[in-house]
């Protein structure tokens, strides 16, 4: 009974059960504030896409729940599959340069894409990950360099958080036991 409770089957009830009721709570507070208020206006189409972002995000999450051997594998993992859903969802909502109509801004949906393809091509494992987060970090600065000597427009403070997440994650997923 004590392993149960020092870590093992019932933490990973608790955090399932806290990631996606969060999810759910997400997806029904534009709901509840379109009752409220005009300023928010929501078709099916947004719902149906931010439900999809949410399930992909809360899949993930499922994925790393299920293969973590430890608390640093599960942080890194949500630092890193939060940073990928921050980066979308503010690319749709509102775009990183300008509005979201922006075609540079297509550019920063390859960024999580890259951390999807390079988790999956190490195999979802610590040490490789620890490399694939750091290689997404590079990228996503090399893409705020590349808009800024393009004159696209600068976003070193969108770049900066986002590769503190991917680089933080990186280490996490150094020192994670390897399974």
């Amino acid at each position: 009974m004590a392993k149960l409770l020092a870590g093992g089957y019932l933490r990973d009830r608790w955090l399932r059960w806290l990631v996606w009721g969060g999810a759910a709570a997400l997806l029904l507070a534009p709901l509840v504030a379109m009752q409220f208020t005009d300023e928010v206006q929501w078709t099916g189409l947004d719902f149906a896409v931010f439900g999809a972002m949410l399930l992909v995000a809360c899949g993930l999450f499922e994925l790393a729940v299920r293969l973590a051997r430890d608390k640093a594998f599960l942080v890194a993992s949500g630092l890193a599959v939060g940073a990928g859903f921050l980066t979308v969802w503010a690319n749709l909502a509102v775009g990183i340069v300008g509005s979201e109509d922006n075609p540079v801004n297509q550019g920063f949906f390859a960024v999580p894409a890259l951390a999807l393809v390079a988790a999956a091509a190490v195999r979802f494992r610590a040490p490789g990950l620890a490399w694939a987060m750091r290689l997404v970090a590079a990228a996503q600065l090399a893409l705020a360099i590349w808009l800024a000597a393009a004159g696209h427009g600068q976003v070193w403070v969108f770049t900066g958080v986002m590769c503190a997440a991917w680089l933080v994650s990186a280490g996490l997923f150094a020192r994670a036991r390897p399974r």
